[in-house]
């Protein structure tokens, strides 16, 4: 251990009365090299908790720098610190908070052609990041060099933890990103984050349970959320654990590692946006009255595998993360309803297969499946 001395000993010794830490486990993490993608939300818990914990080297990606917005949830920044790089401010708070460690930042956005000189020779990437099209770079890149991906993210009210891409015993590697979800989404139907809003205390909940999730892989190999989503709902303090199989339409099944090609999601990112348009809809009420009256009517769900499983209408599962593939499957020439969750996916889905293949015929329903259980069918399962 780098540090073995009293103040070593002081400094960890809460977490080192742990019988699965001790001394021992203290060394790993001194030894350990976390990458983190991304100093916001998310990735300011994670930085805190393993500085704090005596990880031993942690890397650092992010070329954004402080706003006045981020202070709300970023609370290792300061008012001072606005305008000013997120890596450079956040290593020298992280070297006041423990100088014992290391903290290597990199002034830079993730790109292809970065992506593997920045994540090599690191133990473990972190996702911190708020970018979509980002996350499956993160996870490709994850499944070629062979290293643990701890993803997290949130939206609204709404959080999600895993652990993706971890050796097993057999020799294997778990499930990855791609298993829950596939492939991308259409460029304009990816929700924004910035529009949808946040409140504070969530990505540090997330953040926490993700830096969690990497202590418990360097301390034992293992982690609590392999081939496991966590779902987290801030607004009635629901946790769920969803089961993630391998999935034979993830196009990394059974692809050698070092053939794995990383994508320009820069590109796919700068796509012009359409979202926030203007479109037709219709209430859970209504749409109840289509169906008891036998209307000819094609009814969609736009969720992915794993919330249909948990609970449906009857409705034709088409994920967004797939829809490109089904576009042949929407009907032209009768109404088709698109429903979601909450319905902010199903209307970024109409609004993008309006403007890319000209449909005119679709609506979105108001509220989503959440709002088919509070008014049409109390019995039906929320998440």
């Amino acid at each position: 251990m780098a540090h073995s001395n009293l103040d070593s000993t002081e400094r960890y010794i809460r977490q080192m009365n742990l019988p699965d830490i001790g001394l021992a486990g203290q060394e790993r993490l001194a030894k350990a090299k976390v990458l983190i993608v991304g100093a916001g939300g998310l990735g300011v818990p994670n930085l805190q908790y393993l500085a704090a914990a005596g990880v031993g080297h942690i890397g650092l990606v992010d070329g954004d720098k402080v706003s006045l917005s981020n202070l709300h949830r970023q609370v290792l920044y300061r008012e001072a610190d606005v305008h000013k790089s997120k890596v450079q401010v956040a290593t020298q708070h992280l070297m006041d908070l423990n100088h014992q460690i290391q903290i290597t930042p990199y002034q830079t956005y993730l790109d292809r052609d970065n992506i593997l000189e920045l994540f090599g020779g690191y133990d473990v990437v972190i996702d911190g990041t708020d970018k979509i099209p980002v996350r499956y770079l993160i996870n490709d890149a994850c499944y070629r060099l062979g290293i643990p991906f701890i993803y997290g993210s949130i939206y609204r009210y709404d959080g999600q933890v895993a652990v993706f891409n971890v050796l097993m015993e057999d020799g294997s590697r778990s499930t990855n990103y791609r298993d829950v979800f596939p492939t991308p989404p259409p460029p304009n139907a990816i929700p924004d984050c910035n529009d949808g809003g946040v409140i504070g205390p969530l990505p540090g909940i997330v953040g926490s349970i993700q830096a969690f999730q990497a202590l418990q892989y360097l301390l034992t190999s293992r982690c609590s959320l392999v081939n496991t989503l966590l779902t987290i709902d801030a607004a009635t303090m629901d946790f769920r654990h969803i089961r993630v199989k391998v999935l034979e339409a993830n196009p990394l099944y059974q692809r050698e590692p070092e053939d794995t090609p990383l994508i320009d999601y820069d590109a796919f990112c700068k796509q012009t946006s359409i979202l926030n348009q203007p479109m037709k809809s219709v209430n859970v009420k209504q749409l109840k009255l289509m169906l008891d009256a036998g209307e000819d009517i094609q009814v969609i769900d736009v969720r992915e595998p794993y919330e249909y499983d948990i609970v449906n209408i009857g409705a034709i599962l088409m994920p967004m993360s797939q829809i490109g593939n089904y576009v042949d499957e929407i009907l032209k020439d009768k109404p088709v309803i698109v429903h979601c969750r909450s319905g902010k996916r199903s209307g970024d889905i109409i609004q993008w297969l309006e403007s890319e293949y000209g449909y005119d015929n679709l609506y979105n329903l108001e509220g989503g499946i959440l709002a088919w259980a509070d008014e049409i069918d109390p019995s039906l399962s929320k998440y």
